[in-house]
């Protein structure tokens, strides 16, 4: 931690107090965004999925980048409510495609309720959400929604290469990062651009903020991947070796491919071929990975992207603003 006396430093606890309080304000916005609209057969789902509960990041992200270039939290908050809508519209098709039967420990939507339905929801979230983003724009209002498009067509593009990627016997490791570089990152990104864009910063400060959102969220995404083989399935909130029972190309299994040989290459060609394992060989594979020691390089990756996120908000003029980004990096 870096420490001046020309201003306070920024300790974890500051951070979790900044982070509950914007949580709250969020979850105010999400909880009355659709309460009096009808029909209700499709404000009601939509409800539904928005109070599920969430870690909120992209909101965040909006706020923290709003106030790093010299706004202020109150300039963005309908802003940052929009992005957690357009999450949740992503969430929603993404469970349809993926036949999902829980999220965040719930029913999804087309499980609980039925396919069009969800379809619906997905799309009335995604229109609700450029409402609310519109309520919160007052400069660069031009770019600002062409940054939001743009992180809408990204992630679209990305799920659309991950569907690809299911069908191929074999993806490299730098076609992966594309594909999580606009599924995952490109919305990290478009919350930062856009939250630099309403506190009008310069384009030099845009363009790092940018940088750090991209770079953290390819950074997030390899750390889930990661998270699924060895994190805690308590604190994970979800089954450990997942990935692996869904036969799901993640930057473990291909950088696992890529270094095997002999009967360890075979026994990951044979996830390939059966599309997953059974759930009982997931120990067998934990094992491979680490063997073949990609554990440590999956590791080694995420402190990578990490670094080069913090490295991009040099020219911060408040260190206050750098260190609460170092801590949600952490």
């Amino acid at each position: 931690m870096i420490e001046t006396k020309n201003y306070k430093t920024i300790t974890k606890d500051d951070f979790e107090i900044v982070y509950q309080n914007i949580q709250k304000k969020i979850e105010k916005i999400l909880s009355n965004a659709l309460i009096k609209r009808k029909p209700q057969t499709l404000y009601e789902p939509g409800a539904y999925i928005l109070s599920s509960p969430g870690k909120r990041l992209r909101p965040l992200l909006v706020l923290m980048s709003v106030k790093a270039v010299g706004g202020s939290y109150s300039d963005a908050y309908n802003a940052a409510a929009s992005v957690e809508m357009l999450h949740n519209f992503t969430l929603v098709h993404d469970d349809i495609m993926d036949n999902a039967d829980i999220r965040r420990g719930l029913p999804t939507v087309h499980k609980k309720y039925d396919v069009s339905t969800a379809i619906l929801v997905g799309d009335s979230l995604l229109s609700v959400a450029y409402e609310y983003l519109l309520k919160d724009l007052k400069v660069n209002i031009k770019d600002t929604v062409a940054t939001f498009n743009h992180g809408v067509v990204e992630v679209c593009e990305g799920q659309s290469l991950d569907k690809e990627f299911e069908v191929r016997n074999s993806v490299s490791v730098d076609e992966y990062i594309v594909m999580i570089t606009k599924k995952t990152a490109a919305m990290a990104e478009m919350c930062c651009k856009i939250g630099a864009q309403i506190g009008n910063g310069s384009l030099e400060e845009i363009k790092a903020l940018s940088s750090y959102g991209r770079n953290i969220g390819i950074a997030f995404q390899i750390q889930d991947d990661l998270l699924d083989v060895i994190a805690d399935e308590k604190d994970f909130g979800k089954s450990i070796g997942g990935d692996l029972v869904e036969g799901k190309k993640t930057f473990l299994f291909i950088k696992a491919l890529e270094k095997a040989q002999g009967k360890d290459k075979q026994a990951l060609l044979k996830v390939v071929k059966n599309k997953g394992i059974d759930p009982k060989e997931i120990e067998l594979y934990k094992d491979l990975y680490n063997k073949l020691g990609i554990i440590k390089i999956a590791e080694e990756e995420i402190k990578k992207y990490s670094k080069k996120a913090m490295k991009a908000l040099n020219i911060l003029k408040n260190p206050e603003d750098k260190e609460m980004f170092e801590i949600l990096t952490d």
